[in-house]
């Protein structure tokens, strides 16, 4: 379980590569190891032989074959002034199988000798050629066994590799608890944190607050803090919507029995024999029958989603006038002027009532919006027919929308224009045009006024 974490996956990638590294030091060193090794007997050898010079004839054997052994070497040739002289001789075991020039060896040829003489078990007799030490002639070669020399390579390549393991393992934990101190434990807290904010997303106590001072992972934390406020303020928000949808439900089943009476006297009225109740009643009945809809629709909030359209065909121009009427009655004398530029003859296949709500969102939202100004203003609905489908578009002659309800446009609770608005009635009016698989979108918002249109398609049942 240890090698799976990221501490001790780095522990044995670091031994590795300091392993690894070694070993390529280690076919070098060998090589350099074998070449000081054959000088030093070289050296030995030149320093026997120029005491056999001095002395003369004066040397015994005995002391001749003590020099040689003392030098690890069979027999000493020396070149001085062009002469080849046997300075020292001693009886050679086998054949001298290999020469070595040691005098302008390049490096290459002295790793590939060195491998070479490490893989060759066998007791070979090799003369070696080299430069006498203070230029005391021309050259000094040696013949002399291999397997010292190949025994001696070994012994300093095992120390060696014992000296890498050393350091590799001494390097590795250095690292490892670097790694620790500077990545392992910040990631742990960020992790910890992540868990934390898991059990209870709703308290902005447990957000993390940036700490690291790796700048990757600050950047991490950074990121993970914004994300985790936006988390905990949707839920709130949410949370408060939820809230908001109970409430909202209680409301709507009592205004439904509050509007179911007043339903009953709407009717009655209808049999009224005053001219202008006569032509008010059908307006107050259509009126109260859709807000009893409404609230009945409310009471169906557990869905979260308003019901699928009941289509039917009825005429845009009756459906125009009607709502711009309505709103005609609530401007006042506010200065608004109400415009509808609509066909008699357009006939759509849609759901009557969704319809009417959107319309009314649009046109409350066009007149409030002047209304607001002071001045006086113009409110138009256009209404038009294409290969498509249908489409109404509702213009205003108002101060257009700020830049936070262009961004934030068909979202409920944050698409507000107006100073206490919800921004309810645009997301509402949204939703029912998508339930009729149409669009709405904003054409332009500016100075010179706003234009919204929507686009109803043709029912594929039409």
């Amino acid at each position: 379980m240890f090698l799976n974490t990221l501490s001790g996956r780095f522990l044995l990638l670091t031994m590795v590569f300091v392993m690894l590294a070694e070993v390529l030091i280690f076919v070098p060193s060998v090589a350099r190891f074998r070449e000081d090794y054959i000088l030093s007997r070289l050296e030995r050898a030149q320093i026997a032989s120029l005491s056999l010079l001095a002395a003369g004839d004066m040397i015994d054997e005995a002391v001749e074959r003590e020099l040689l052994a003392n030098a690890e070497v069979f027999n000493v040739v020396l070149r001085r002034d062009e002469i080849r002289q046997l300075v020292l001789s001693s009886p050679i075991p086998g054949p001298i199988e290999e020469t070595f020039d040691l005098r302008h060896a390049p490096a290459w040829e002295l790793i590939r000798d060195a491998v070479t003489a490490l893989f060759d078990p066998r007791d070979r007799v090799i003369r070696v050629i080299g430069d006498p030490v203070k230029r005391a002639g021309l050259l000094i070669e040696a013949t002399m066994a291999a397997a010292p020399l190949r025994q001696a390579m070994i012994d300093y390549g095992l120390r060696i590799l014992g000296l890498s393991a050393v350091i590799s393992v001494l390097t590795a934990a250095l690292l490892f608890f670097a790694v620790r101190r500077v990545l392992v434990t910040p990631i742990k807290r960020v992790v910890d944190s992540m868990r934390t904010y898991a059990d209870a997303p709703e308290d902005a106590r447990r957000v993390i607050e940036p700490q690291s001072g790796v700048v990757e992972l600050r950047e991490a934390e950074v990121a993970l803090q914004m994300m985790q406020k936006q988390l905990t303020q949707s839920l709130r928000q949410k949370e408060r919507l939820a809230q908001l949808g109970g409430a909202v439900a209680k409301v709507s089943h009592d205004l439904r029995n509050i509007l179911a009476t007043a339903q009953i006297f709407a009717d009655r009225m209808e049999s009224s024999d005053d001219p202008m109740v006569k032509r008010a009643a059908p307006k107050l009945v259509g009126s109260i029958s859709r807000a009893v809809g409404l609230c009945e629709t409310t009471l169906a909030f557990g869905k979260a989603e308003e019901p699928p359209p009941t289509l039917s065909r009825f005429g845009l121009a009756a459906l125009a006038r009607e709502v711009a009427e309505t709103e005609r009655l609530a401007a006042g004398d506010s200065g608004v002027e109400i415009v509808t530029d609509v066909a008699n003859d357009i006939v759509v296949r849609a759901d009557r009532d969704q319809l009417y709500r959107v319309l009314t969102n649009l046109l409350r939202n066009a007149r409030q919006a002047i209304e607001q100004t002071g001045q006086p203003g113009t409110v138009e609905i256009a209404i038009g027919e294409g290969e498509d489908g249908w489409w109404i578009s509702v213009g205003d002659t108002g101060p257009g929308l700020p830049e936070r309800a262009r961004e934030h446009l068909f979202q409920p609770f944050q698409g507000g224009a107006r100073k206490g608005g919800t921004g309810l009635g645009l997301a509402i009016a949204a939703e029912l045009v998508k339930g009729h698989g149409g669009r709405l979108e904003l054409v332009r918002s500016d100075a010179e006024g706003t234009l919204f249109r929507l686009v109803v398609p043709r029912a594929k049942a039409a």
